[in-house]
């Protein structure tokens, strides 16, 4: 394995969030490492078979902490800041996407969530849940709606008696649906599309609770193992207590800021995965003979990898720096998104080139080039397309423009 997919601590001073202890967080970082080589890779024919991570491994996975990344330490989770979490999901995603997909809700969107709306009571409620391993999902798209907050459907109106709500309306494309054990539900809570999206608030919803019901996981193009699905919420009655924060009308927002921290772990993810398969065209190409020679021997070939290492080592700085910037406080709705696009757009560039070195190899199966090029797919359109986020910076810079 290559540890070069290992980013280096930032080194701004002065961190809001200083996280876990560096040398503390050094030493875990260098267990992981060793974690995914020894024991996560593989397993990874067994992931593909099985379509699932294996039990055996979820149980470790829970009992490394990985469920509880960013959960408060009094809350039973590690603690770590955003730098720490993005090399964790950074050094986890060398491995198959799968890995990093079952927890990454927990500590990405649902805990950002909590974090930045829930009321004390709610804190207390979930966060040892998730940090324990229940497993969290994020409840926003729609069959009408993705990045369209306008177009959502899902409704919540209160109950008779005024102390609950009733749920309904269905979600789509929801990562972990098939086996969470809470979701976060974006719904209407008001028929008119109000300004800033004041219509949409969010819930925290037990998935057992009488009304849910879920969809056969959807047959993808890649990411084996890793499961979405639609959830279907059909008169669906929670407490008072289940809306986020305790105040209608600003579900949105809470999910805008937690998709910041979701934008940046799928950026860290691309960023660790285009570094696995870089590392595999390297030694291909120094096992592939051509014309009595390596493969590696050859200017083109060399340029393609060259071209990869420079892509992926500015996808590294980027991560290093919208970390930093989240840890000091600083607004990062941009950054992050600049730096979740350049990553998943560079990550394919990266794929398509492993493809190519690999030559006709790279489109069997029996390969890993053609399942690292199905995998990266998705990483340039979940957590907001990379249209989508384009134009979200060309808002807020247009904007700036005016506001100056």
């Amino acid at each position: 394995m290559n540890t070069s997919a290992t980013i280096p601590a930032s080194s701004n001073p002065g961190p809001i969030n200083p996280g876990m202890d560096e040398e503390v967080f050094a030493q875990f970082a260098e267990q992981l490492q060793r974690y995914v080589r020894e024991r996560l890779i593989p397993a990874e024919p067994q992931v593909i078979a099985e379509d699932r991570v294996p039990e055996d491994i979820l149980n470790e996975m829970r009992e490394m902490g990985l469920f509880g990344l960013s959960v408060p330490e009094e809350y039973g989770g590690a603690g770590l800041n955003t730098t720490q979490y993005a090399r964790v999901v950074n050094i986890m995603a060398y491995a198959a996407p799968a890995y990093r997909s079952i927890f990454s809700i927990n500590v990405g969107m649902f805990a950002s969530a909590l974090k930045n709306g829930a009321t004390a009571a709610q804190k207390a409620e979930w966060y040892p849940q998730i940090a324990a391993g229940k497993i969290a999902c994020f409840g926003l798209t729609e069959p009408g709606s993705g990045s369209d907050s306008a177009g959502l459907q899902t409704s919540a109106v209160p109950d008779a008696q005024g102390n609950g709500w009733i749920l309904n309306g269905t979600k789509r494309y929801i990562t972990n649906a098939p086996h969470a054990d809470v979701a976060l539900i974006m719904a209407r809570t008001n028929k008119e599309a109000l300004p800033k999206n004041a219509h949409v608030s969010a819930f925290l919803v037990p998935m057992d609770t009488p009304g849910i019901s879920r969809g056969s996981p959807d047959k993808k193009m890649g990411q084996s193992g890793s499961h979405i699905s639609d959830i279907m919420l059909d008169d669906v009655r929670v407490p008072g207590d289940a809306l986020l924060g305790g105040e209608t009308g600003k579900g949105f927002v809470f999910a805008m800021k937690s998709l910041d921290n979701g934008r940046i772990s799928v950026g860290a993810a691309a960023t660790g995965y285009a570094r696995r398969a870089l590392d595999s065209a390297l030694r291909y190409a120094n096992e592939r003979k051509a014309f009595g020679e390596p493969i590696a021997n050859f200017q083109l070939i060399q340029q393609m990898l060259a071209d990869s290492e420079i892509e992926i080592y500015a996808a590294e700085a980027m991560m290093a720096d919208v970390t930093a910037r989240a840890d000091r406080g600083e607004n990062i709705l941009v950054k992050a998104a600049a730096f979740k696009v350049f990553a998943s757009e560079m990550c394919g560039r990266v794929v398509d080139r492993v493809v190519q070195i690999y030559g006709g190899a790279g489109y069997l199966a029996e390969y890993d080039a053609e399942r690292f090029f199905r995998d990266a797919r998705i990483y340039r359109i979940y957590e907001g397309t990379t249209q989508i986020l384009q134009l979200q910076i060309a808002k807020h810079m247009l904007r700036e423009w005016r506001d100056s």
